[in-house]
């Protein structure tokens, strides 16, 4: 009896021949527990784990593993895209070719041989291929597959919005018409969730089991439950001051803090923590349903309207980058009359020539409510073109007054405005306020209020716009720039986005009008009031005529002096 390849037993064991014939380090302690999770795991497996710990070259040393043992079997390895499948199948097949101990697995004349699929030398004739790459949006009807590699499936370019997931969702359900019924039949994920509505997140109700490998040691394991990987539990049971160290040797302390100031807090936690929880609804208080969103007018709006979030008013068709369930409404109602704005304002955040955007907001106010016209970013912080771009904004939606944030550069940025807005757009520039507090609770105090009233208007094509204005940035960046998911993403903790320029540049506008409504309500206070006291002298000036006895102000009887009261009616005419 011939003993065991040791090579088919243990993948653990084909692994680190697989890293040594490449010339890598030996396998991490995350990648060795990834490979007994591939080999022994459940049949329906989710495996997460933080970026770059190498889940790709795993897998496909996996397969290799696989058809080492079988090679009969059928893998299809699906990825976010066909270019990423591709390498996928590309990179197992140089293993293949490359690796001597593999060199039985070399596909023969006449089999298939291309990176989109191809077949190892033993395999006999079939309709499916040894290995098919393909991405999740194309042809995965038709397939047939002994076990499905999903890698890497959910990306930032597909899960950006509600409607994105949704899809993407419904995509995987195809994975359980393509694998084999057969006992030995596995679908294994391997990702990093790009969303707190991460679709692995919905798996477990279709029978997957989690594994979760974050780079650090979570200070609470029980955002994790069961799911975290059990090595880790065990080594903070027996080590409590393990907690926020990092769990992968590869990874130490000082890279993760350049991760932390690379995808900032919450990118880190979902990236490299793999924490897709949401602790409670306040600590993400601004929401997209309380907005209002329709066509919006750059000169004039309806003078009434009314928010109803009945599921008849919500608009499918906008990209939406808020959390599940978070939806726009058009407007239940509109009245017939529309009247011209009170004013327009527009808000000004700079930024330097960093990788910061200059923010802008324009906002109109009627009648206590708010309209944003347009609001956005620009690159290049003081240069001539951001300049240029905020002047002719102004004038193409008619701004009254320009209002730019202060700390930045004591007023230097009205210095270099004012110039260009005198040739463009000759419009009065102020400052706002200068303000101590911190950004996020000033930004959240400022906007909660308005939205939970229902008071924010927001134009329907300036959605959009926001959308598509971070098409050329990087997928895994795109979100970050975009003002509806900072509106929806910012917490009062400090740093909680990465980027906040959007919506800064919303806030101080808003705020600029919060307090014009403000000073209009004291106003308004104060008229009522000289309203009342005219009436009341109309009164007594009307009686005492009537009584024969016309009072001049200031010299009333006995040597009074008429105070503004109208008490004195009894008196006078008494």
């Amino acid at each position: 009896m011939q003993p065991e390849d040791p090579l088919k037993a243990d993948f653990k064991v084909f692994l680190y021949v697989v890293w040594d014939a490449l010339g890598l380090p030996e396998p991490t302690r995350s990648q060795l527990a990834l490979a007994e999770w591939m080999q022994h795991g459940p049949k329906r497996l989710v495996v997460e784990a933080f970026r770059g710990i190498g889940k790709s070259w795993v897998a496909s040393a996996f397969v290799c593993w696989l058809l080492y043992c079988d090679p009969q079997l059928n893998i299809l390895v699906v990825s976010a895209s066909k270019t990423r499948s591709d390498d996928f199948s590309t990179f197992t097949l140089r293993l293949i070719n490359e690796l001597p101990f593999l060199s039985h697995l070399v596909p023969k004349d006449g089999q298939r041989n291309s990176k989109i699929s191809f077949d190892v030398g033993p395999a006999v004739a079939a309709h499916a291929p040894s290995v098919k790459s393909i991405g999740i949006t194309g042809q995965l009807t038709g397939s047939r597959a002994d076990v499905i590699v999903a890698d890497d499936i959910e990306v930032a370019g597909n899960s950006a919005t509600q409607m994105m997931r949704d899809k993407l969702s419904s995509l995987v359900k195809e994975f359980t018409a393509i694998i084999k019924p057969l006992d030995s039949s596995r679908i294994i994920y391997l990702g990093t969730p790009q969303t707190e509505q991460s679709i692995y997140n919905l798996l477990p109700e279709r029978g997957y089991e989690i594994r979760i490998l974050p780079a650090r040691y979570p200070d609470d394991t029980t955002k994790y439950g069961d799911r975290l990987a059990a090595y880790l539990r065990r080594d903070l049971e027996q080590d409590d001051t393990l907690r926020g160290k990092p769990t992968c040797e590869r990874f130490p302390e000082e890279v993760l803090l350049e991760a932390l100031g690379e995808y900032g807090g919450t990118g880190f936690a979902l990236q490299f923590q793999l924490d897709t929880s949401l602790s409670d609804a306040e600590r993400y208080p601004l929401k997209l349903h309380d907005m209002i969103v329709m066509d919006i007018d750059r000169k004039r709006a309806p003078s009434q309207m009314a928010w109803c979030n009945d599921k008849t008013n919500i608009i499918e068709e906008l990209p939406n980058v808020g959390f599940n369930g978070d939806r726009y409404y058009r407007p239940f109602n509109i009245s017939d009359e529309w009247e011209p704005y009170s004013g327009i304002v527009m808000a000004v955040d700079p930024s330097g020539r960093g990788g910061d955007e200059t923010g802008y907001a324009i906002v109109a106010m009627l009648h206590g409510r708010l309209f944003v016209l347009d609001a956005g970013g620009l690159s290049g912080g003081y240069s001539m073109e951001t300049l240029e771009a905020i002047a002719t904004k102004a004038r193409d939606f008619g701004v009254n007054e320009i209002v730019i944030e202060p700390n930045f550069g004591d007023g230097m940025y009205n210095k270099l405005l004012e110039p260009v807005c005198a040739r463009i757009y000759p419009v009065t520039i102020s400052d706002t306020e200068r303000s101590s507090t911190q950004k996020e609770a000033r930004i959240i105090d400022c906007l909660e209020p308005v939205l939970s009233q229902h008071r924010l208007v927001v134009d329907r094509s300036m959605i959009e716009r926001d959308f598509n204005s971070t098409n050329d940035r990087p997928a895994e960046h795109q979100n970050r720039y975009r003002l509806m998911y900072q509106l929806t993403r910012i917490t009062r903790d400090r740093g909680s986005i990465h980027k906040d320029d959007r919506i800064d540049a919303l806030s101080l506008a808003v705020a600029y009008w919060t307090e014009q409504m403000n000073r209009d309500t004291e106003t308004a206070h104060q008229q009522a009031r000289a309203e009342a006291l005219d009436k009341e002298l109309d009164k007594i000036m009307t009686l005492c005529t009537h009584n024969g006895y016309v009072p001049s102000i200031g010299a009333l009887p006995d040597g009074e002096t008429w105070d503004g009261g109208p008490n004195l009616l009894g008196r006078w005419c008494g």
